[in-house]
């Protein structure tokens, strides 16, 4: 077997064993972004997996990012949210990165939610905006790259649509219900650690970005390897800076701060889409 798969069916064996219990049996699976792991104390009856006591899994070591496991029930669906991702910037290789991500396809996940802290790249954003992601630009190492895992899927993945068109319009009608004010766009990713300089927020408007993060589309191609729909939010948490101020400086435990004060109405919004699929 592929030393990949071996890892991935290990660690979901694992994770299996741990569940089999309690009959629970994952049907939609959740990243949660720095500072958005609020929503993971919403699941009732909560199973808790520390990364480090999975085979094979390394542990999250960014800011906001706890490293478990939630598995219960969130609007009377079975789920599995990730309380904290792995990044590409805290030197995993993209396998080690989107390994959450096949071990959740082992356990049968038929739906991904992924949540990102980001930075307003579109003008018109403000600090606190939730964004639902249309679209991406990937310049993070593509995690299909190498030898293709086909009891995953093809070698030539099709992106036309890599967030769900239905999930999007449903995202879009709940919001409104909820009065939630929610943008959408195109999301850039990029490696970090480093934020970005005042002209590489201009070129990433000029390219079509609406928001910059350093996560999520790995993930998401992974899922889309595997025909897993997903749906993409922002929390936008700052906003492009222009370089006029001379004291500005981008604060990561702020960003962390300001996700978390917007964790309340994502949450809500996940919860409102998932009673519905």
């Amino acid at each position: 077997m592929d030393p990949r798969a071996e890892r991935i069916y290990n660690a979901a064996s694992y994770i299996k064993d741990v569940l089999a219990p309690r009959g629970l049996e994952p049907r939609i699976g959740i990243v949660l972004g720095s500072g958005l792991g609020r929503l993971s104390d919403e699941i009732t009856e909560p199973v808790e997996i520390p990364y480090k006591n999975i085979p094979g899994f390394p542990v999250s070591t960014a800011i906001g990012h706890k490293g478990s496991f939630i598995v219960g029930t969130l609007s009377g669906k079975t789920v599995i949210a990730m309380q904290g991702r792995l990044h590409y910037y805290e030197g995993y290789d993209m396998d080690t990165v989107t390994l959450p991500i096949r071990v959740m396809k082992v356990l049968g996940i038929e739906y991904l939610f992924v949540s990102n802290a980001a930075g307003g790249v579109n003008t018109s954003f403000s600090t606190g905006d939730l964004m639902i992601i249309t679209d991406h630009i990937n310049q993070i190492p593509n995690p299909l790259v190498g030898p293709n895992l086909d009891e995953f899927g093809p070698r030539f993945p099709d992106m036309t649509r890599p967030y769900d068109p239905g999930l999007v319009s449903l995202a879009e009608e709940i919001g409104a219900e909820l009065g939630l004010g929610l943008k959408k766009g195109v999301y850039f990713a990029c490696t970090g650690p480093t934020y970005e300089t005042p002209h590489e927020y201009k070129y990433m408007r000029i390219v079509g970005a609406d928001a910059v993060g350093m996560s999520t589309t790995p993930e998401v191609i992974v899922a889309r390897h595997s025909d897993i729909p997903v749906f993409g939010m922002s929390v936008i948490t700052d906003v492009a800076h222009e370089g006029d101020d001379p004291d500005y400086v981008t604060d990561g435990e702020e960003i962390v701060r300001q996700a978390d004060a917007a964790a309340v109405r994502m949450t809500a919004l996940f919860k409102a889409i998932i009673g519905r699929i």
